[in-house]
């Protein structure tokens, strides 16, 4: 049988690896650039820890690890013979692969809380994993990118990371994505008015598949949810809501005017855009969506989304949000954070289908010696220890074997010059260097190869 991997899994060829190289680079040099320290946390957590902290939805996609030994005596089978399949698994399973960043984070926090100087600024890059239905960009393993901070309630820690985004984007050469923006006191103000805030959650869920199901989707499920008509018919005309910042929130505290936590979301929402506004941003399009909600249940504030430009096939790129009550759960109170996240894999498909990947980014050798035999070996590999001395990406032919191998490995490779030494430029003191894409061959005095190498590569 044929070898496979897992769906929802993917290789990485050499070529992908130093194109996700440059990447993380480029994010890593960010976050830092805007004071953000990282952190590691371990891929599996304990299934406490990550229960119950994405809502109902979230839960069912966490990978749970089985017991082993004498651990599985403690299956609840009691559950079993009720059918209930839910608690019966997570008396198996004590441990969960992580979900996402953003919980672990909170654990850490809390668990460390006696090292850390607040507010805590930290950025991660691991991998996270879901078992969702794999699709295009969307993956059962794949990286996050969080940037958070900790410990602040400032509406500028906001304002801040929505410079990141742009900060980020522009680095890559992304232009007009979209960061749309919205604040869940807003969503609750909105169930408030709907006379439903003990539905809140079942009312933000069926709002964030807008894009997904379309506005019928999203009715079709409020019903079945059990909102009645005339919530419906109040909250349709916010889900096509249109027009510049003003008359959008001019419309919200006019529909929000009797709820207290609905206008303070209005007024939450209003200072970042204006702040965003006058600062500016270089790559990106703001814009306020009533409709996002953000479907993980932690989220209080204000809330983010990142859409890939028109025309990439491609859904949100990144998102985030302010959250007052994680790290209570843990046992720290009074310890509100805001964060964001860049979804690493789906950024990679857009540089890639939109070719923004600059050839600095790969990283594979940049000249190959030809192998001629023993009585060669020993100089060209004392050349070659200058070149990878100098930062030149080099490699030595291993077997002395016909030149049309050689040639074809280096094709095959990609690798972009030749470095040839035989008899006679032996006899000559002179080497020749052969430029695989055009075929052109020239040679050279052997004494001036660190020098001629260096500005070939530079042209």
């Amino acid at each position: 049988m044929k070898p496979s991997i897992p769906k929802g899994t993917r290789d990485f060829s050499p070529k992908e690896v130093a194109q996700r190289n440059y990447l993380k680079n480029i994010l890593s040099t960010s976050f830092e650039t805007y004071g953000f320290e990282p952190i590691e946390t371990p891929s599996f957590e304990k299934s406490s820890t990550l229960l119950g902290k994405y809502g109902e939805e979230g839960d069912r996609l966490i990978f749970k690890i089985l017991n082993s030994g004498d651990k599985l005596k403690k299956a609840n089978t009691e559950a079993l013979s009720q059918g209930k399949l839910a608690a019966f698994s997570n008396s198996l399973a004590e441990k969960a692969l992580r979900y996402d960043l953003t919980v672990p984070f909170a654990r850490y926090v809390v668990q460390h809380q006696n090292d850390i100087s607040f507010p805590f600024k930290r950025y991660q890059i691991q991998p996270v994993w879901r078992a969702d239905r794999p699709q295009h960009g969307r993956f059962q393993e794949f990286f996050q990118c969080d940037a958070d901070v900790v410990g602040s309630t400032s509406l500028w820690q906001e304002i801040e990371l929505c410079g990141l985004y742009d900060y980020v984007f522009d680095k890559l050469n992304l232009k007009d994505t979209c960061l749309k923006i919205n604040n869940r006191k807003i969503l609750a103000g909105i169930a408030e008015v709907l006379d439903e805030s003990d539905r809140i959650i079942d009312f933000t869920v069926a709002l964030d598949k807008l894009d997904k199901i379309g506005q019928d989707g999203v009715i079709d499920e409020l019903i079945s949810k059990g909102f009645s008509n005339e919530a419906i018919d109040k909250v349709l005309p916010l889900m096509g809501l249109t027009g510049d910042f003003k008359s959008k929130l001019d419309l919200l505290s006019t529909f929000l005017k009797d709820s207290e936590i609905g206008t303070k979301g209005v007024e939450e929402l209003q200072f970042v855009v204006d702040q965003v506004s006058s600062i500016g941003l270089k790559s990106m399009i703001l814009d306020i969506d009533v409709t996002l909600a953000r479907g993980l249940n932690y989220y209080t504030g204000c809330i983010f989304e990142v859409a890939a430009p028109t025309g990439v096939k491609m859904g949100s790129i990144g998102g985030g949000g302010r959250y007052d009550d994680l790290t209570a759960g843990f046992g720290l109170k009074n310890t509100s954070g805001v964060g964001i996240s860049f979804g690493f894999d789906r950024i990679y498909l857009v540089l890639e289908e939109l070719n923004l990947f600059p050839s600095s980014a790969q990283n594979g050798t940049q000249i190959l010696f030809a192998n001629f035999g023993e009585e060669y070996a020993l100089q060209c590999n004392q050349m070659i220890k200058k070149l990878r001395n100098n930062q030149i990406r080099s490699e030595f032919y291993p077997e002395s074997t016909k030149m049309k191998k050689q040639f074809s490995y280096a094709n095959a490779k990609e690798i972009p010059f030749l470095f040839v030494m035989g008899s006679d430029e032996l006899a000559t003191k002179t080497f020749v260097l052969k430029n695989m894409e055009t075929g052109i061959q020239t040679s050279y005095p052997i004494d001036d190869f660190l020098e001629v190498i260096k500005n070939e590569l530079n042209s």
